[in-house]
């Protein structure tokens, strides 16, 4: 080494301890110029860099030196130092230079420096390392390592290294499963379980965690350390094996066995291993358990819940060890506990069942228990457990366990025979069945299946597997089943015999169970009761009937044989207290003997007591032994289910009376009353179609049989559903027939009554008052045969009063009332008071009826409905909510009295008050009922509208979902003209029932008074759409605004529209026939949709009126009406052809309007009117000079109206005197200078210049057509007059200026028909025009022609049959010259295009 390499060293040496970094960098690198591999240079270098921080570049020169010597320590110490200053990211290559520096200095024996090396790499892990850095770390002190023998016992101990190594890898586990599970658990299709299972078999499969247990348990010298690890062995090993796939599970299941086995050998306390090594033994009877393991697990786990039902268990009876005092091998190691009682022994096992519910041996031992106690739903219970426990173990182990579920599948089989008979039979069935497959001596299983068919009536069968188990089981019960079993199939000796046979047995044993051998005696009698038929057989007390006696003696609570003494002494010695008493206790016993329950049934059915009678039939229905199961030879029991159907129907349970009756019918599809009581049920219910199958099933059923009595029955169930459907006329017939086998029954004469009644005010609801003034009179007919019968009941005379009351919605049908017919009803079993209710106040009463044929016709209805609802309340004085219905329907007719009959009584009010007295009367009796507060309100509206808003309000409050309560507060508050409150009640109305008609009126109302005339009149359509025909309202203000709406409007009105408002007008007519108001309006609306016949007799009718009224009060209002009522009928009669009488009252009704300053806004209109009717009259009447001056009056006081000119122009023209033609060309000409737009003037004028051949008066009139017919306010039929105008000008080629000179007139037609089209393609005329004008080649025009047509006749337009057969015709095309003659076979247009197509 040269002086200046040593120089450099030195003074880079003393840079750093000078701390001079970059100078000791510099003069370390100029050493290493000369010679790179200068170790102590490139160590200091390393030093300098790494106290400048640069770790990258020192790591390297590190590197290098360690590189250039391996066995010096120094560079792998400043490699150590600089990853320690790096502290988190180079731990790993820490690692691997600590262990090099520890085996150099192994090499050179320094112990201490190598453990240091070591110890200090461990801390710096575990502080600044991961979980398996620092287990990496501890691996270096493992005996595996190779620093382990050179330092051992300076490291810690094996043991306690791998106990942390075990920690930190049980961790990372647990957080690595965790992570999988999270991510794959979201997979599309992925299962939660599945991904478990798939992700701790991935891991398990590359874990050490057993290895290392196995090294704790080889290295520890603690002894708890070990067993707790080996219990974790264990433990890691059954939760791998309950991952693993089929292929690898018996390896792994051998290791967790072996593990088990010898923790049970060494008594060790872990669960798990006594669990594995007791429940894993494929066993099919507790017997084959090992005594010693029970006592062992016993003895280990005290308070463990399976501890508790072991004990008890091998305590008890059901034990198959015997005693306890001979199974117990144990020396006692204190005192012994006096033996639990067997209820505390059940309770302390039950408490043992909840601590270990997830233990398949604690099932499966309850299970065995329970099925010894006979609590069979609590032995299913545990054995279907104990199943779902065991298959989980056959799962997580790979055995088969075959034994263990034949064991709980015997179990479970056997409950099934006794918990619910026999709905769970056939399960036991084939429980049993696939045991007996693989075992086909197994007795139990043999036992079983007997006893399934025994059940199930299978009788021969039962026999066959009884005897086969009493050759592997020659158990006495064994032999009395198969000897009771051959004793049914009918070999009554043969089984008797045997019986006897088990009973001597029985007798000479002393450990015999007393049950078995009152099996036995019942049994005996049973056969001896079969043997002798004979009363004196049966009667015999050494018979039959002392082995039943003898069967109590050796158990009392045993229920067959009581059943059988009831049934001996109820049929053979007729003590039936006894006998009750006998079916009693058996029921209490047992309910599934049915013979005593059904005789009990009877009984207590006898006695009315239908309370019993439910609760008998429950009970039996709740034992499960009515319905057969499935498959079964057993015929079932229908009865339970029909008299719980009969008390659940006198209990008004319908909807569950309904479902017992199904049930009895799937037992007995032909039980005829079962069929009736469905129908009831169905009917009570309101499912009418149902009840309607029913009975007809029920009629055919009685028809089949052919039995006459109650056939009745089922026809009169139908004819109330019937009447329920409203297929009334159906329901009359079926009461009619009934009543022709059976006259005197009064509720279906009754029935019939209230059904006409029905019938009649549903066709009143539907505008048929002919049919229902015919259903009255016969219901009247009946009631006069009826109170022959009774005449004391409420319903009869409830009924008869609506009956008489509905004449009042008829009025057009009120002389067909039989008033003689209805006097004698009323007069029937008359008594003092009987018509004395309200009569202070109405003055209806006994003096009434005497003089009922003297009063008018029409308030004869009025007075009968009275005093039937007063004869009512007489009837129902003793019942309370009768009385109240009754005084509430008393309350209604003097309403309808007070509108009918106070405005023309002094008293104005009597009848109205008299009202108000019965529904305060009817509110006394019953103050909860809103429709009585509801009526209380209306009507005291006018005498108090307080009392009639708190009547209102408090119908409300009891029913505020009540859409005509709303409506009748609205229409308080609208005759208050409180309009904001009325429009909230409106509106409440309205959508409390949107199809309540009235509420619709009352917004109608509302808009008519805010002037919204549109809006009120498309409510009030709406009102009367939804209304039924009964109601006036609706039908009065519909037609009012449908007539103002038409008047209103700027356009022809279509016939349609008119069609529906006059419909309502004549029911109205129907229901009110002095009501010349809306008479009038039915004539005026008539008269517009061209009837000319129907408005002359109902104006006649309607002069009549008003000309009465008029004599009677000679007011002003009274003869303005009567003179318009006159005018309107000489118009009418004009229309009719009728001149004379049309200038008849035309001429009056000008007379009667003569005053100037009497009356009328509306004179001069009258006025017009009748000067019009009566000059057209007398101008066809060839009285021209008359007419001509009705036309002049009217010209003048119409102020020179255009319309009116052209009327008379079109008379003076009919003249035909030259002068008057002059005088007509001459007003026209005025009217057009002065009315310009008039359209008809100028139609007229132009008419008059064709007919005159004036080319020039022509030509003008034409420029005013063609610019006329531009204008919008042209209605069609303008339009249309123009357009034939036009093509006749057109024809005439008369017009320079519209048609060019020199074109052919059929030319100038197709230019002036196109003209037509341009300006209206929608209307018909033009198309028409255009196929006339081009001829048969030209089909396109035509057809266009046609579609229009079809586009503008009813619904869509107005166009008659006649426009549409000619343009059918006018195709030229044979189909549709067809169809015109179809639709117009008059026409001879369809006729002449048919010749020629």
């Amino acid at each position: 080494m040269s002086s200046i390499t040593k120089g450099a060293l030195k003074a880079a040496k003393a840079a750093l301890d000078a701390r001079k970094y970059e100078e000791a960098e510099r003069q370390a690198r100029s050493v290493l110029e000369s010679d790179s591999t200068h170790y102590n240079a490139t160590v200091f270098l390393g030093l300098a860099l790494e106290k400048q921080g640069k770790d990258d570049e020192a790591e390297q020169v590190y590197g290098n030196a360690r590189d250039a010597k391996p066995k010096d320590h120094l560079a792998l110490q400043g490699l150590i130092n600089l990853y320690e200053k790096q502290a988190t990211k180079k731990v790993v290559e820490y690692g691997t230079a600590a262990l090099t520096l520890a085996k150099l200095y192994m090499e050179a024996d320094d112990k201490y420096r190598c453990q240091s090396v070591i110890d200090k790499y461990v801390g710096f892990a575990k502080q600044h390392g991961t979980r398996l850095q620092y287990q990496k770390a501890l691996e270096l002190m493992l005996p595996s390592g190779d620093l382990y023998d050179y330092l051992e016992g300076r490291f810690p101990h094996p043991a306690n290294t791998f106990t942390k190594i075990i920690e930190i890898t049980e961790d990372e586990e647990e957080r690595r499963i965790n992570k999988l599970i999270g991510e794959r658990r979201t997979r599309i299709g992925a299962r939660i379980g599945q991904v478990t299972n798939e992700v701790k078999r991935e891991v398990f499969k590359a874990s050490v965690l057993e290895t290392l247990y196995q090294d704790v348990i080889d290295w520890s010298q603690d002894d708890d350390l070990r067993r707790m690890y080996e219990e974790r062995l264990l433990q890691r090993a059954y939760d791998v094996l309950a991952v693993s796939l089929p292929a690898d599970k018996p390896a792994k299941r051998s290791q967790v066995q072996k593990l088990s086995e010898g923790m049970v050998i060494l008594k060790h306390p872990f669960p798990l291993a006594w669990k594995v090594a007791l429940e894993w033994q494929d066993l099919e009877e507790i017997a084959e358990f090992q005594l010693i393991h029970l006592r062992e697990y016993i003895e280990l786990f005290p308070e463990d819940g399976l501890t508790k039902i072991i004990q008890g268990y091998l305590d008890s009876d059901a034990s198959p060890f015997g005693s306890p005092d001979k199974t117990n091998d144990f020396e006692p190691t204190a005192d012994p506990e006096e033996p639990l009682s067997a209820e505390d022994r059940l309770v302390v096992m039950t408490e043992g069942l909840e601590q270990s519910s997830r233990a398949f041996l604690s099932q499966r031992v309850m299970g065995e228990y329970f099925l010894h106690l006979q609590e069979y739903s609590n032995a299913v219970e545990c054995a279907e457990k104990a199943l779902d426990l065991l298959q989980v173990e056959r799962d997580i182990s790979g055995l088969e366990l075959q034994n263990s579920f034949d064991g709980v599948e015997l179990i479970l089989a056997t409950a099934l025979i006794h918990h619910q008979s026999p709905r769970n039979h056939p399960r036991a069935h084939k429980l049993f069945g696939q045991i007996l497959q693989r075992k086909p001596k197994n007795s139990s299983a043999l036992i079983g299946t007997g006893l399934i068919l025994e059940e199930e009536e299978d009788y021969q069968g039962a026999f066959d597997f009884l005897s086969q188990a009493v050759v592997h089981s020659p158990d006495v019960k064994v032999r009395s089943e198969a000897a009771w079993c051959k004793a049914l199939t009918g070999e009554y000796e043969d089984g008797l015999s045997e019986l006897r046979k088990c009973l001597d047995e029985l007798e000479s044993s002393t450990s015999s169970d007393k049950s078995v051998k009152a099996e036995v005696h019942y049994r005996i009698g049973q056969c001896m009761w079969h043997l002798g038929t004979s009363k004196a057989e049966r009667k015999d007390r050494n018979g039959a009937y002392a082995q039943f006696l003898a069967s109590l003696q050796s158990n009392l609570n045993f229920a067959p044989a009581y059943t059988s003494l009831g049934i001996y002494y109820a049929d053979y010695t007729k003590d039936k207290g006894r006998a009750r008493k006998c079916f009693q206790k058996a029921f209490e016993l047992s309910p599934s003997e049915i013979d005593a329950a059904e005789r009990l049934a009877r009984v207590f059915a006898d006695q009315g007591d239908l309370d019993l009678v439910e609760v008998v039939s429950q009970r039996v229905i709740d034992s499960g032994k009515v319905r057969p199961p499935p498959g079964s030879k057993r015929k079932g029991f229908s009865w339970p289910f029909a008299a719980l159907g009969v008390c659940q129907l006198n209990n008004q349970d319908y909807t569950h009376s309904v479902v017992s009756f199904q049930a009895a019918l799937r037992i007995s599809p032909g039980d005829y009353n079962s069929w009736i009581g469905l129908g009831e049920g169905y009917h009570n219910s309101g499912r009418y179609i149902a009840a309607t199958k029913a009975f007809e099933q029920a009629q055919k059923l009685r028809d089949q049989i052919g039995q006459t009595e109650n056939s009745w029955f089922p026809k009169y169930m139908l004819a109330n559903v019937k009447r329920e459907l409203g297929i009334f006329e159906e329901a009359v017939e079926g009461y009619e027939e009934v009543l022709s086998k059976r006259p005197n029954e009064y509720g279906i004469a009754i029935a019939l009554l209230q059904t006409h009644a029905e019938n009649a005010w549903a066709c009143i609801q539907r505008g048929l008052f002919g049919r229902s003034k015919d259903s009255c009179v016969k219901a009247i007919d009946v009631a006069s045969n009826l109170v022959r019968m009774e005449s004391s009941t409420f319903n009869f005379w409830k009924t008869l009063g609506d009956v008489c009351a509905m004449f009042l919605w008829m009025e057009l049908y009120i002389d067909a009332f039989p008033l003689q017919k209805v006097k004698a009803i009323l007069e029937q079993d008359l008594e003092p008071d009987m018509y004395s209710s309200a009569t202070d106040t109405d003055d209806i009463g006994p003096q009434t009826l005497c003089s009922l044929a003297s009063h008018q016709p029409s308030h004869v209805p009025v007075y009968s409905a009275l005093l039937a609802q007063k004869r009512a309340i007489f009837c129902s004085s003793n019942e309370i909510h009768g009385q109240a219905v009754a005084w509430f329907n008393l309350g209604w007719v003097e309403y309808r009295a007070s509108v009918r009959l106070d405005a023309a009584a002094r008293d104005k009010t009597k009848h109205l008050k008299a009202a108000v007295r019965c529904f305060k009367r009817a509110i006394e009796l019953e103050a909860g009922n809103a429709d009585f507060w509801g009526a209380l309100g209306i009507v005291t509206t006018q005498l108090n509208p307080k009392v009639a808003q708190h009547a209102f309000v408090r119908s409300l409050h009891l029913n505020d979902r009540s859409a005509a309560s709303w409506t009748n507060l609205g229409t308080l508050y609208l005759l208050q003209n409180d309009v904001q409150l009325a429009n909230e009640a409106f509106t409440r109305g309205q959508s409390t029932d949107p199809d309540y008609a009235h509420a619709w009126l009352g917004q109608g109302v509302l808009a008519l008074m805010m002037g919204e005339a549109g809006k009120a009149q498309s409510l009030f359509e709406q009102a009367f759409e939804i209304s039924d025909a009964a109601s006036l309202i609706p039908k009065k203000l519909y037609s009012l605004s449908s007539f103002d709406q038409v008047l209103a409007i700027d356009r022809p009105h279509q016939i349609a529209e008119l069609l529906q408002p006059l419909f309502a007008l004549h029911q109205l007519r129907s229901q009110t026939t002095g009501d010349v108001v809306f008479q009038h309006l039915s004539a005026l609306i008539s008269e517009r949709i061209g009837d000319h016949i129907e408005p002359v007799s109902t104006l006649s009718t309607v002069c009549t009126s008003l000309e009465a009224e008029y004599e009677e009060s000679e007011s002003p209002d009274s003869l303005a009406r009567f003179a318009q009522a006159k005018a309107d009928l000489g118009r009418a009669q004009l229309a009719a052809n009728d001149f004379e009488n049309a200038i008849a009252n035309a001429e009056t009704a000008l007379d009667l309007s003569a005053d100037e300053n009497s009356y009328l806004p509306a004179r001069t209109k009258l006025r017009l009117s009748a000067h019009l009717t009566s000059g057209l009259a007398h101008s066809t009447t060839e009285n021209m000079d008359t007419a001509i001056s009705m036309f002049r009056t009217a010209l003048e006081e119409s102020d020179g109206s255009p319309d009116i000119i052209c009327v008379l122009a079109q008379v003076l023209w009919a003249k035909g005197g030259e002068d008057e033609r002059s005088v007509v060309r001459e007003q026209l000409f005025d009217c057009i200078e002065k009315h310009p737009e008039h359209a008809n003037s100028i139609c007229l004028l132009a008419v008059i210049a064709i007919l005159d051949e004036d080319a020039e008066t022509l030509e003008a009139v034409a420029l005013e057509l063609h610019s006329l017919r531009t204008q919008e306010n042209l209605d069609e039929e303008q339009k249309l007059k123009i357009g034939h105008l036009m093509s006749a000008v057109a024809r005439l080629n008369g017009s320079p200026d519209i048609f060019e000179s020199g074109k052919h007139s059929k030319e100038v037609e197709v230019s002036e028909a196109a003209s037509t089209i341009m300006l209206s393609p929608f209307t018909t005329h033009g198309w028409r025009q255009l196929a006339d004008a081009s001829g048969a080649e030209a089909v396109i025009p035509g057809e266009m022609a046609l579609l229009t047509v079809k586009g503008s006749v009813p619904p869509k337009g107005g166009l008659d049959a006649e426009a549409l057969a000619e343009a059918y015709a006018c195709t030229d095309i044979a189909a549709n010259a067809q169809r015109a003659i179809m639709v117009s076979p008059w026409l001879s247009a369809g006729w002449t295009s048919l010749i020629g197509s």
